[in-house]
């Protein structure tokens, strides 16, 4: 299966001026073959914590955005957003991993590990569950950014999983960490892993560099860029995750 990873920028706190940007880029990634469009973490919005401006309620516009370019070019495509709770709008809303089927269906995980560096956990809940969706086929975990720092989290669904899916907003400040943690995850879980980060600059001065990669359960990388706005396309295949575990079975050697 083709899976494509949008390297993007974003226009701070603009969705509708994203949506524009990401409507063709998106469509190209589908006409070269994508059945998997990963956008970035809070695509439509940048990174922030200022939720009374950011947030939306579940099936809010970039929610609905992710679901008519799903439909309209029959593929997968997933990222995350700012989502407040269906049962309690007073609540902290979540940082949402939103995937779209191509026939509408939609797949929430709320990211486990607020970024509490950059406050994050005092203007979003943490998420409690971990989310495996099977893409035709081939069963992807969702997790979003600062998750990748913890290695527990992808240790606990190895077994059920072929791929894990990352939109992020990681600062080119550390970019060599996001850089060596997505081919750590792939090669201790002897799975794909497709990481998405945006490149550009905040109002703030945050610089970001992209660094999106699609890693093969070696560790490999198949596909990777920095620095510009790109689609990364990757073949990615359920067959070499199961003869890499076959070929070497480390993971049931884990405690």
């Amino acid at each position: 299966m083709k899976v494509a990873a949008i390297q993007h920028d974003i226009v701070w706190q603009t969705p509708r001026a994203n949506f524009e940007h990401l409507a063709p880029m998106i469509a190209g990634a589908a006409a070269g073959g994508a059945r998997l469009v990963l956008l970035t973490e809070m695509y439509a919005t940048g990174f922030g914590i200022e939720t009374a401006a950011i947030a939306e309620a579940p099936g809010g516009p970039s929610t609905q955005f992710l679901c008519e370019h799903a439909t309209r070019h029959g593929c997968w495509i997933g990222a995350s957003l700012p989502e407040r709770s269906a049962a309690d709008h007073t609540a902290l809303p979540y940082n949402t991993f939103v995937l779209a089927a191509p026939d509408g269906e939609l797949h929430r995980y709320n990211k486990i590990h607020p970024f509490s560096y950059a406050h994050e956990h005092e203007h979003f809940a943490s998420g409690s569950a971990h989310v495996i969706v099977d893409i035709e086929g081939l069963r992807c975990a969702l997790f979003v950014c600062y998750d990748l720092r913890f290695a527990d989290e992808f240790w606990a669904v190895a077994p059920d999983v072929d791929a894990y899916l990352v939109p992020a907003n990681w600062p080119a400040a550390r970019r060599h960490h996001w850089r060596s943690l997505l081919v750590a995850r792939a090669i201790e879980n002897q799975a794909y892993v497709v990481g998405c980060n945006r490149v550009g600059t905040t109002p703030g001065g945050l610089v970001y560099a992209g660094d999106s990669m699609i890693v093969d359960p070696l560790g490999e990388v198949l596909a990777s860029a920095a620095h510009t706005e790109t689609a990364l396309i990757a073949e990615i295949d359920r067959n070499a995750v199961v003869n890499t575990r076959a070929r070497y079975p480390f993971l049931r050697d884990r405690r």
